[in-house]
């Protein structure tokens, strides 16, 4: 019945493209001369995403409404005036777009459907990866054709693992996104010029009975290195790479930017790293994934989605940098996928008023407070109070302090804050969940989720969700071919343009 009811949906939408919807693509008029292209896309980033982050930005250099009590009228804040947001790198492209992201099943689309429109300009089912709906036809993606036809080098770079669904869309053809193993052997097989960022997934299969994915990337030619010295010392010269972050947190991921360390490396330097490794007179593309803004808004952190979207706009400034040696001959686009979470500006219980300033009382992120903190307290038997004291330090939340203090925690914060602990110091079971706890706790610890909600909303933020939502997504776009990227369009056009301006077949 649901792969019924997904045909129709098909259906439907391609009798909207027929009929000269949102999806018909224009035609493009501007000759490309772009032969370095960089294709960045915020896993989990619309715009609720980028503009917290801007807004974040905005408040906390504004000493006057950082330091401002609210007001008793709805629409300002006494003795403050606020001077707006601070742009992101990208949010200064000169040309913006959108892009509608359903997929063949869903308009709250998975990442392996939505990357694979972009990556191929092909609808599909959640959780296939360049593949049609029957899981038989293959769909060519574009780092592929212009590495094949153009010659170009390609790399992929992820803050995830390298085999997760975004950046494995650009180089494999899975009928299911969880086939961790064959996506690496996929990887292995392209040939791309360079991998960088997170590990990879079952390396050696889910049985852990085949060859390392490692020793089969060194059979092929490949450099791979794990230690961020190894990373450093590499050139153009090694010709095919594979850097793994030295410094893997949750699930072979990379830090949360907001846990990394000031001399760790972060995303933007393995996009520099990329480019010392791919620049060469015939041309190059790569993908770039701020894949954690998605996990962060999974677990309803919008401290480390802010964090983490920033350090994305940071690795665009790169590609900007670059561009500003070739201006000619750069195209930079800055997308997502989808959006995830459901993240409002606004919230119920600070009605017109926004205090974004407050997220940055958070030093660490959800996973590692889970890992290195709520972890241990059942074992350790450790009282509410003394929990709340590393709530305190590391989130900035009180169970008591002065009047007009907004981290002072209310009675009803308090009580929600306690029901989560006792239930995480009990033998609670989530498949056991009822109806409240699953909306109040999702697939996340129940102490450290209510902590990130109660800081979000006190920053006048929210959640809605712990999946995906169907929102457009932005499409920036600077340099070379940019004015093709403005409008409002389907998905699969970012892929349409691209192999039009490219001259790809």
């Amino acid at each position: 019945m649901i792969r019924f009811i997904c045909s129709i949906l098909s259906l439907a939408m391609a009798f909207t493209v027929a009929a000269g919807g949102i999806t018909a693509k224009a035609e493009e008029t501007v000759k490309n001369t772009a032969k370095y292209v960089f294709l960045f896309i915020g896993d989990g980033m619309s715009y609720p995403q980028f503009q917290a982050a801007s807004d974040y930005l905005g408040a906390i250099a504004d000493d006057d409404y950082e330091n401002a009590l609210p007001s008793t009228d709805y629409d300002t804040r006494e003795g403050a005036k606020l001077d707006g947001p601070v742009e992101l790198s990208f949010m200064k492209f000169p040309v913006a777009g959108s892009a509608v992201t359903y997929d063949s099943c869903s308009f709250a689309p998975d990442s392996a459907s939505t990357a694979t429109s972009i990556a191929t300009g092909n609808k599909t089912y959640s959780g296939m990866i360049n593949v049609d709906e029957s899981g038989a036809v293959s769909y060519e993606t574009i780092a592929e054709k212009l590495h094949s036809q153009k010659g170009w080098k390609v790399g992929v770079v992820s803050s995830v693992n390298l085999n997760h669904a975004t950046p494995a869309a650009f180089y494999a053809h899975q009928a299911s996104r969880n086939n961790y193993y064959e996506i690496g052997e996929e990887l292995v097989n392209s040939g791309f010029e360079y991998f960088a960022g997170g590990g990879l997934k079952k390396v050696t299969g889910p049985d852990n009975d085949k060859t390392s994915l490692y020793d089969l990337a060194t059979e092929a030619g490949y450099k791979v290195t794990f230690t961020q010295a190894d990373a450093e010392a590499v050139t153009a010269a090694d010709e095919k790479v594979i850097l793994i972050d030295e410094h893997l947190a949750d699930s072979d991921a990379m830090d949360y930017d907001m846990d990394r360390a000031e001399d760790e490396w972060a995303l933007k330097d393995y996009v520099a790293k990329g480019i010392e490794v791919l620049d060469n007179d015939t041309g190059f593309f790569m993908m770039c994934e701020g894949g954690k803004i998605d996990w962060a808004c999974h677990a309803n952190d919008a401290g480390a989605t802010v964090t983490d979207t920033l350090a994305m706009a940071d690795a665009v400034q790169v590609a900007v940098d670059f561009a500003a040696e070739h201006p000619d001959e750069t195209l930079i686009l800055v997308t997502g996928d989808h959006e995830t979470g459901g993240l409002t500006i606004g919230f119920a219980g600070t009605d017109y008023d926004t205090y974004l300033d407050t997220l940055a009382n958070q030093k660490i992120s959800y996973a590692q407070f889970d890992e290195q903190y709520v972890a241990n307290y059942k074992e350790n038997g450790t009282t509410f109070e003394d929990a709340m004291k590393d709530v305190e330090e590391l989130f900035g939340l009180k169970l008591t302090g002065e009047e007009g203090d907004r981290l002072v925690l209310t009675e009803y914060e308090t009580e929600r804050l306690r029901t989560a602990y006792d239930l995480i110091m009990s033998d609670y079971d989530p498949a056991e969940y009822t109806q409240e706890q699953g909306v109040l706790y999702g697939g996340y610890n129940p102490f450290s989720v209510t902590v990130t909600h109660i800081l979000n909303n006190k920053s006048g933020v929210d959640f809605t969700s712990y999946s995906h939502t169907g929102l457009p997504v932005a499409v920036f776009a600077d340099g070379a071919g940019a004015e093709n990227f403005g409008g409002y369009y389907d998905n699969t056009d970012i892929f349409n343009k691209l192999a039009t301006m490219l001259e790809v077949q």
